[in-house]
């Protein structure tokens, strides 16, 4: 005859047991990866000045263009080695690249640079008209910009954003260089981590564009249509 103790004891002994296992195996089974952040480089909202890009791929400034001025054409931005991705770069050591596990940007930032370019340039009184490459419409001055890095330094705190430009002006029917420079700058970033350095990139873009527009127009006023007779020799 069984002890009613002893089987109140052996059912307590293998719930006991059951419940040990599950929580073993719990420990074994996969934990949930972090769903990915994408960022968006984007810049501030389009002053009143600034019009939008047209249908055809064309923008004009808002502020009394001059009509006699070029029409400038403004290319993809190309991208340095490593920085062609819509990964989000960081660095601790020089010359060691490394990417944020958990956070993308949603397009690459030479990509996503084109729109953001074309706004900042079209606000020049100096040019007639900003068109995108490839077009239809003929241009006087090509804009070729290179992206040479975008990258959030853990160096030394506090973290900073590192933007550099590059960005060539080159009458289309001459082949002449206008102007040429590299702009390189940084920003001071909100927090230590990839959302901190998406804010900073957003302003140091920003900053960088508007020397750009400055670039562009100062290449547009020297421009002379008197150049246009040497184009098609």
């Amino acid at each position: 005859m069984t002890c009613p103790l002893l089987l109140r004891s052996s059912v307590w002994c293998v719930a006991a047991l059951l419940m040990t296992g599950l929580a073993s195996c719990s420990g074994l089974l996969p934990k949930t990866a972090p769903l990915p952040a994408f960022y968006t480089l984007d810049g501030a909202q389009m002053p009143a000045a600034a019009s939008p890009i047209g249908p055809q791929g064309a923008a004009t400034s808002a502020s009394a263009p001059t009509a006699a001025g070029p029409t400038l054409a403004v290319g993809p931005p190309h991208a340095a080695a490593g920085f062609d991705s819509p990964r989000i770069i960081y660095t601790r050591e020089a010359h060691q690249l490394a990417y944020f596990a958990h956070s993308e940007w949603v397009d690459t930032p030479a990509r996503m640079l084109t729109p953001l370019i074309v706004t900042a340039v079209a606000r020049s009184s100096a040019l007639r008209a900003v068109v995108v490459t490839p077009s239809a419409a003929a241009a006087d001055i090509n804009l070729d910009t290179e992206l040479v890095r975008l990258q959030q330094d853990f160096g030394d705190p506090p973290s900073r954003v590192r933007f550099t430009l590059r960005a060539t002006l080159v009458d289309t029917a001459t082949r002449r260089v206008l102007a040429s420079r590299e702009f390189d700058q940084t920003e001071v970033s909100p927090s230590e981590d990839a959302n901190g350095g998406v804010l900073a990139a957003h302003r140091v873009v920003q900053r960088v564009l508007g020397q750009l527009a400055s670039l562009c127009d100062e290449a547009a006023s020297r421009w002379r249509p008197a150049e246009a007779g040497t184009r098609g020799q």
